[in-house]
């Protein structure tokens, strides 16, 4: 079963009962029933991947969690409650399947968006990732990871990232180190 059918709605293996969670999860997949397909796809992995940046430093805030919202609703035109349920589904998603599905998942955006899309995502997983006021280490860490597997090289990848310099944890400890070094 891929991760865009456990995001909408695949069954659990047989035997197994279902968690309230997975239950949860299950039902919500069902409301977001009358997405078309294709569709629904392509937002299932956006949000996964967006999930997958937050979620790299172990933590989704509820900053990034606001930030994915209105990102998710922005991109594809979904009301505020299809875009808050897709959130939340590719949420606890990537909580319990990321670290085996986060490559499988990039891989299906990657062959299905065209340049402007990748371009667009790169930028909406700076701004997830600054939305709690700070980009660490780790998370630019997975954003250059996702970069390599949407085919972006690093110059390319540096010159998205520049666009988020004052958000940079990175750059903010050698400022502070610089200012107390004069």
């Amino acid at each position: 079963m891929s991760i865009i059918e456990k995001l909408f709605g695949g069954g659990a293996p047989a035997g197994d009962e279902p968690s309230s969670e997975a239950g949860t999860i299950r039902k919500i997949a069902r409301e977001l029933g009358n997405l078309e397909p294709a569709r629904a796809r392509e937002f299932a992995a956006f949000a996964f991947i967006l999930s997958r940046v937050a979620h790299s430093d172990l933590d989704i805030s509820e900053e990034e969690v606001r930030a994915m919202e209105e990102i998710v609703r922005s991109w594809g035109g979904l009301p505020e409650e299809q875009a808050a349920l897709v959130v939340q589904i590719a949420k606890h998603q990537n909580i319990l399947f990321g670290g085996t599905d986060n490559f499988i998942v990039t891989r299906e955006f990657n062959q299905k968006a065209s340049r402007e899309q990748k371009i667009r995502l790169m930028h909406c997983i700076f701004a997830v990732s600054a939305a709690d006021d700070s980009i660490s280490a780790v998370e630019e860490g997975s954003i250059a990871q996702i970069a390599r597997e949407l085919g972006f090289t690093h110059t390319e990848m540096v010159a998205i990232r520049s666009l988020y310099s004052d958000k940079r944890a990175v750059l903010r400890s050698e400022q502070e180190q610089d200012g107390r070094n004069s």
